[in-house]
């Protein structure tokens, strides 16, 4: 598998876990999970994908890494701002929640 695709990957997958980090405090278990727990997805991900382990790889995988991180935690950010619920730290739970909401506004309004 390509390099920049496995990038792609990396970034999608550390989305939730950056917004999950953004909601816990700095340095307790769930923020030192959100951090690590990837970590060992991107390495089964790295050898599934059969794309070794030269030099080269890393620059690209930990900048995709830090991406995913900081896009989640952005997000994170901007949700907290246009949200009409209370935020949880699940990206997941928040997206359906917004969902069921204006499903629910929709309902009412017609």
């Amino acid at each position: 598998m390509n390099i920049w695709i496995v990038a792609v990957i990396v970034v999608i997958l550390n989305v939730p876990f950056g917004y999950w980090r953004a909601n816990t405090p700095s340095r307790s278990l769930q923020w030192f999970l959100a951090i690590h727990v990837p970590v060992a997805v991107v390495v089964t991900l790295r050898i599934f994908a059969n794309i070794g382990w030269q030099f080269f790889t890393f620059p690209v995988l930990i900048g995709a890494f830090s991406l995913g991180q900081l896009l989640g935690g952005r997000l994170r950010v901007w949700y907290k701002g246009h949200a009409q619920h209370p935020l949880s730290s699940c990206l997941i739970n928040d997206v359906v929640q917004t969902l069921k909401l204006s499903q629910g506004h929709k309902g009412r309004g017609a």
